[in-house]
Parts: C-alpha cells; sequence; structure tokens
C-alpha cells in the first residue's frame, strides 16, 4: 500500500501529512530525528527504544503501526519516510528513506 499512496502523490502533497504524523506524535518525531542523526546508518527497534527512551512496543507502533493507538497510515513506513532493511540473520534494521532525509533535514534545521 505504501508504494501506492506515495506514487500517487508528489513529495509537496506527502510533506503535510507528514509534518501532521509527527506532530500527533512525538515518539514518531523523536524516532525520525534519531534515524537522521545516524543516517546513513540504520538501528534495530530496542536500540532506537533505548535512545529515544521508549519500549520497543511503541517504536514498533510508530514505525509500522500498531492497533487504534499508532494508526498504519500515520506510520513512518507508510508515510515514505522510513524504510525497513535486513540486516542479516532476521534482523530488522529501520532507516529514513531519502525523501525522509529531506523532510527531517528541513524540519531540523534552525
Amino acid at each position: 500500500m505504501q508504494d501506492d499512496k506515495n506514487s500517487t502523490f508528489s513529495k509537496d502533497q506527502i510533506r503535510p501529512l507528514v509534518i501532521r504524523s509527527l506532530r500527533r506524535s512525538n515518539i514518531r518525531k523523536k524516532i525520525a530525528e534519531y534515524l537522521f542523526d545516524i543516517s546513513p546508518s540504520g538501528s534495530y527497534t530496542s536500540e532506537i527504544a533505548y535512545s529515544i527512551k521508549t519500549t520497543p512496543t511503541n517504536v514498533i507502533g510508530a514505525i509500522r503501526g500498531m492497533g487504534d493507538r499508532y494508526k498504519v497510515d500515520e506510520s513512518l513506513i507508510d508515510l515514505g519516510i522510513v524504510e525497513q532493511v535486513t540486516g542479516g540473520k532476521d534482523v530488522k534494521l529501520y532507516k529514513l528513506t531519502d525523501m525522509g532525509k529531506e523532510i527531517i533535514g528541513s524540519i531540523k534545521r534552525p
């Protein structure tokens, strides 16, 4: 679903959706900023959780969506700013996409 949604919207159309999603969830914002800071490297769930001082469950919810608390259509992956990559032996790493780097970089500028 992510690819379909992002291919039909331009970056200018997706940007307000991303900003809204980040404003609605401090956890999503902290995750995106953390991944921006370690970019181009990726990180795994528990490392992200430790770094932003939350639980791995909250990290998974913010990145992938989970129930009513974290809606899938507002998740970082569904918005196209975070991608999941395999780090060998079934390790899932998360890192910012190019669009994610662009958006988070413009938000973090003074």
